[in-house]
């Protein structure tokens, strides 16, 4: 066996249609790379996936939809596990890295409605459902007279509560849309302006075993440059800021000629402040223009806010 092609690989997954079908895509770009390596998908239900009654920040956050993965890496079960990388916790655990973010696909969010075009068009006391606080508070911020409640579960999930009328319009990552073949159902797409998105959105990231270093060669060819160095800026800026799912934090970062644009949004849940900054810097200062801009959050009371918001939940 050598060392470019391993006699097999096991990628970790989570067992909902949009995990496997990212899984499925990070396998078959591998089988192109390494035709005589035999490669499966190990699917598993995690914390994440079975409580469904509560939000994830009253549970534990991002993390309970990787734990287990990682214990199959840990286990060496699986070789890599497969995330949307706007579920991938800002640090991640002792023993773990990141070997490789993709190609970004739609990073906006969508709005998804049966009988409107757009948040704007939704009338007073109109429903909207998001499991995001950094939705809710965007949406709150912006159109105040808008209910907006908890929605959990998977894509699907979320489409038949919306179909069955719980509510008038839900707000889902464009991208897991996308990927399921269910554009059509994208009434309008969220530009930045409307809801900044958050870190990572749109990317997914392939975690390995920290001493897997043999894996860091293999995997290099699926590491988008372009699209790494936008999601280390946007998640440097969460990181700095202690972004939990708790918070409502957005960073949304943009690559032209060279030059990175990277946009932070702090806020409240109720949409009763909502702090924003910017900066730009050169591709190869993506970690420092993430501090930079959580620097000018938290000079603009970034900090106060988040300790305040903690403190009620």
């Amino acid at each position: 066996m050598s060392m470019e092609h391993p006699e097999r690989l096991v990628i970790a997954s989570r067992e909902s249609a949009l995990a496997m079908w990212q899984a499925e895509h990070i396998r078959d770009r591998l089988r192109a790379l390494y035709p005589h390596t035999e490669i499966r998908i190990e699917g598993m239900t995690t914390r994440g996936d079975q409580i469904l009654d509560k939000t994830l920040s009253k549970i534990g956050g991002k993390g309970l939809f990787i734990k287990e993965l990682e214990q199959a890496l840990q286990e060496g079960r699986a070789d890599l596990a497969v995330h949307s990388m706007k579920d991938v916790p800002m640090e991640l655990p002792n023993g773990f890295a990141l070997a490789a973010v993709g190609e970004r696909a739609n990073p906006l969010d969508a709005f998804v409605s049966n009988q409107y075009d757009s948040l704007a068009a939704l009338p007073a006391s109109a429903v909207v459902g998001t499991a995001s606080l950094r939705r809710e508070a965007q949406i709150r911020a912006r159109y105040p007279k808008l209910k907006v409640k908890p929605l959990r579960g998977n894509v699907q999930t979320r489409l038949r509560k919306l179909d069955e009328g719980e509510f008038d319009a839900i707000i889902l990552a464009a991208a897991g849309l996308e990927r399921l073949g269910l554009a059509e159902r994208i009434r309008a797409l969220l530009s930045p302006v409307e809801s900044l998105p958050a870190a990572g959105q749109g990317a997914l990231g392939i975690e390995i075993a920290a001493h897997r270093y043999d894996l860091l060669t293999l995997l290099n060819p699926l590491n988008h440059a372009p699209t790494a160095a936008c999601v280390e800026a946007e998640r440097a800026l969460a990181r700095a800021l202690d972004g939990s799912c708790q918070v409502p934090l957005a960073a949304y970062a943009t690559l032209e000629n060279g030059l990175l644009t990277l946009r932070g949004l702090v806020g409240h849940p109720d949409g009763s402040v909502l702090l924003q900054a910017e900066a730009q810097a050169p591709i190869a200062y993506a970690d420092a223009l993430g501090r930079a801009v959580a620097k000018k959050l938290a000079d603009d009371g970034a900090r106060e806010l988040i300790a305040a918001i903690l403190a009620e939940s």
